[in-house]
């Protein structure tokens, strides 16, 4: 593994690692859980009614590749934070991470709260443009970090052909 451009000198202490690795995670599943809030009465009411995809995986299996992302999320969030806040990429690594969890819990207003595919396929497609500079500007601070956020990729990549074909058939 390459070494990280960020400067281990300016690391933050070690005093509690895993207590705020454990904070990271929880802000992470508390913030996620916010996208279920918003599709709450969409999921149980207009989504049933959709015409979709054969590949549209169950609906119990939602839920728990949503909580492990989150987890690998808060996790990858904290890697960098560790590296400083006073350094610059890490600074910009984060604030890219907020952009794209703003677009993650928006795509659930868009799709279930405004029961409009065409508004979550929009979503999407920003959420994974975000989702594409965090993961760079994370590998900038930490490889680990990043490689924490491929999963994440790969899931939203799969949601946006979802989001498309949802939008497509109905």
């Amino acid at each position: 593994m390459a070494e990280n451009p960020v400067s281990t000198a300016s690391r933050l202490p070690e005093r509690r690692p895993i207590t705020s690795l454990v904070l990271a995670v929880l802000a992470s599943e508390l913030v996620g859980s916010l996208g279920n809030l918003l599709s709450l009465s969409g999921v149980t009411t207009w989504y049933p009614t959709l015409t979709t995809p054969a590949f549209n995986p169950p609906g119990w299996v939602f839920g728990p590749v949503w909580i492990t992302l989150f987890a690998l999320m808060g996790a990858a969030a904290w890697l960098v934070w560790r590296a400083g806040l006073d350094q610059r990429a890490v600074r910009v690594a984060l604030a890219l991470f907020g952009v794209q969890f703003a677009f993650n819990v928006a795509w659930s207003g868009a799709f279930f709260g405004l029961r409009s595919p065409l508004a979550g396929l929009v979503v999407i497609v920003a959420l994974w443009l975000a989702i594409v500079a965090t993961v760079w500007a994370f590998d900038r601070v930490d490889r680990r970090a990043a490689l924490l956020l491929v999963p994440y990729l790969l899931w939203v990549s799969f949601a946006t052909l979802l989001n498309f074909e949802l939008w497509r058939l109905n």
